[in-house]
């Protein structure tokens, strides 16, 4: 696939508002740079070392977005590389985050990850986890991440009537948390939802950033080159 074109047409079909952000992960530095030459620097990887290894050899102002689940025993060495967490699904996982951050003198940009689709296997707060989170006591020792907003991701199907429904959920948590925890924090937000596969539905359900990949680069490869 030719991936420069492929984001020059993506472009021209979501609005200037919604942020892309252009999944890489197994994808070569070579393919990467292709994108980066048309002057988009944003993109996200799911994997600490593969997030790693590429910041090292691709340019210093592209920003990296991590897009996976992020285990506690790998903030400390990913904080000082990424602008913003889209992973934030568990109380446990945002107060290590908070501490490593305070440790390194930063300020961390975060999604809280809610679990939208019917997969269990998919991670993230229900709404009433993260009400219960918002409300406690240990909430508010909370100084050194910035929330900018939700992420969640829909179920795997044909079904897009389901999908728009998911997206449709995603949207209600980001503004019942919006106007009851968040209505001071202009930085809340970001609503990141849509793939390759649905991020047109995602984008009519008020998505303003997505996540795609195949859709840039065609199929994955099975390494990093």
């Amino acid at each position: 696939m030719d991936s420069v074109q492929n984001i020059i047409n993506l472009k021209k079909q979501v609005p200037d508002s919604v942020k892309i952000v252009v999944v890489s992960k197994t994808q070569p530095v070579e393919e990467i740079l292709k994108v980066y030459s048309t002057g988009h620097t944003l993109f996200g990887e799911n994997r600490v070392q593969e997030l790693l290894l590429k910041k090292e050899r691709l340019p210093s102002d592209i920003e990296w977005h991590f897009i996976g689940h992020l285990q506690t025993n790998k903030v400390k060495s990913i904080l000082p590389h990424v602008t913003m967490i889209h992973s934030a699904d568990s109380f446990r996982l945002i107060s290590v985050i908070n501490r490593e951050a305070e440790k390194l003198n930063l300020i961390v940009n975060c999604l809280i990850q809610f679990h939208i689709a019917r997969e269990e296997t998919k991670s993230g707060f229900s709404i009433d986890e993260a009400g219960a989170m918002l409300q406690s006591p240990d909430f508010m020792k909370i100084k050194n991440i910035v929330f900018c907003g939700v992420m969640g991701m829909a179920t795997l199907t044909d079904d897009m009537y389901l999908v728009r429904s998911e997206f449709r959920t995603l949207k209600e948590y980001f503004t019942i948390l919006k106007e009851k925890y968040f209505s001071r924090n202009h930085q809340f937000r970001e609503i990141s939802m849509g793939m390759s596969g649905d991020y047109m539905i995602a984008l009519e359900e008020g998505s303003t950033m997505i996540r795609v990949g195949t859709l840039i680069f065609g199929e994955r490869k099975s390494k990093v080159k």
